[in-house]
């Protein structure tokens, strides 16, 4: 196979990539698209539309697959894929949340990106806000 392919395998796509610091190739690896669909399709069933549970039991399932897809991935380039998954999971939950407790906007006021993380406990696959990671 010649340099300038990328491949995927078990998640994750094999071949050249560009350092966002210094903006040159270096051979690496990140999650690949797929992995990555697949985990906003998850993130999808656990915060969806119609889903009954009780936010504690909501969140705990979210929580354990974003630890577990966080531990699988951390070991690649996550800093393209992070940044969107936070981002979309952040935009789910916001939008349980305000249907739950009928907002009559989107919601960013009532449940701000501090409060998502903070105080309703979801995980952030960044790190915590406010740390050297976000």
């Amino acid at each position: 196979m010649p340099r300038g392919e990328r491949f995927d395998f078990l998640g994750d796509t094999f071949g050249p990539h560009f350092s966002p610091r210094t903006g040159r190739e270096y051979m690496g690896y990140s999650p690949s698209r797929k992995s990555i669909q697949r985990l906003r399709e998850h993130v999808r069933e656990h915060v969806g539309r119609g889903h009954t549970g009780t936010w504690e039991e909501v969140r705990d399932r979210l929580n354990q697959k974003l630890s577990g897809r966080r531990q699988y991935f951390e070991l690649g380039s996550p800093w393209k894929a992070f940044p969107v998954l936070d981002e979309y999971v952040e935009d789910r939950v916001r939008s349980l949340l305000r249907k739950r407790h009928k907002g009559p906007s989107q919601g960013t006021r009532q449940f701000p990106t501090k409060r998502i993380y903070g105080e309703r406990g979801v995980y952030r696959l960044r790190g915590p806000l406010g740390g050297a990671s976000s």
